[in-house]
């Protein structure tokens, strides 16, 4: 690849990021408005439906995703997924230019180790190969465990401290994105046979049913935390549960070696520190929700 296709092969992605991260801001800043009553409640999306700012950020997130399939056939998965990570450090310059809310050097930290950790998990991992699978395959039952892995989370969620139920919603999220992924493959692959055959297989039915959970449970997490907390889990989870399912479904091979499988090791504690770290960071932006209780604050310790 010469100087300027490995340019375009770079900008396209980052392009993609900053459009996904800032699409992500404009959703939680409407979401952040709306009363904590209707975290999880299809009513939050039918409001924020009528809000200019949530749908253009939605068609950012449309737009980042277009450009991000664009740069997967440039350049390949492995090689886009660690700049897409990038999104969240997008988000996080946009809502600090937006707000002016003077981020800690801790969040700042997290959010760092957040990318590291995706980018060393991917960059050594180097998923590879892969095949079409049937759609009776038993292999599917694995994207099933995710979801029901994801229901717990929302259910932990709920019973959970206020930080953390966003956290968790925001990582049930990511990981309904990461099916949504490997639907949208076997959706293709099936396509191929012609348009007409999606209408008689579940997939499609069943990318839409966790497409819209993604999204509900997405902008429940914006609805109850800044970005800062409530996007670093989804950005973590999707990749990799994607990657997972990918290895799993469609027979992607991932690197074993002692040194990618200590590199991926690292990548994931160092994800999750910055999660952490994020989670614990102090939040400028503190006010009375709508819809909360009395006497109770939007305030994340």
């Amino acid at each position: 690849m010469d100087i300027v296709g490995s340019a375009v092969a770079i900008a396209v992605p980052l392009a993609a990021a900053c459009l996904l991260g800032v699409g992500f801001v404009c959703q939680q800043h409407a979401a952040y408005e709306e009363p904590l009553r209707e975290v999880l409640h299809i009513e939050l999306i039918l409001h924020l439906a009528r809000k200019p700012v949530w749908l253009l950020g939605i068609a950012l997130m449309i737009g980042g995703q277009v450009l991000g399939t664009v740069a997967f056939a440039l350049s390949g998965v492995t090689a886009v997924e660690p700049l897409l990570a990038m999104t969240l450090v997008f988000a996080l310059v946009f809502a600090h230019l937006i707000y002016r809310e003077s981020f800690t050097r801790a969040a700042w930290a997290g959010a760092v180790l957040v990318c590291a950790g995706i980018s060393m998990f991917l960059l050594f991992g180097q998923p590879s190969g892969g095949s079409p699978v049937s759609h009776v395959s038993f292999r599917w039952l694995a994207a099933g465990g995710v979801v029901i892995a994801a229901g717990l989370c929302v259910l932990i969620g709920r019973r959970a401290a206020f930080v953390n139920r966003a956290i968790l919603f925001a990582a049930a999220a990511g990981m309904f994105y990461g099916v949504q992924d490997v639907l949208t493959r076997g959706s293709l692959e099936i396509s191929e046979a012609g348009l007409g055959a999606l209408f008689t297989h579940w997939h499609p039915y069943a990318l839409v049913a966790v497409a819209a959970t993604g999204l509900l449970l997405a902008q429940s997490a914006f609805d109850m935390a800044p970005i800062q907390v409530s996007l670093p889990a989804s950005t973590a989870a999707e990749p990799i549960v994607g990657i997972v399912l990918a290895v799993v479904i469609f027979s992607e091979q991932l690197r074993v070696t002692p040194v990618a499988l200590t590199a991926e090791i690292l990548g994931l504690i160092a994800m999750v520190a910055g999660i952490i770290i994020l989670g614990r960071s102090p939040i400028l932006t503190k006010r009375k929700k709508p819809g909360a209780p009395a006497g109770s604050e939007a305030q994340l310790p």
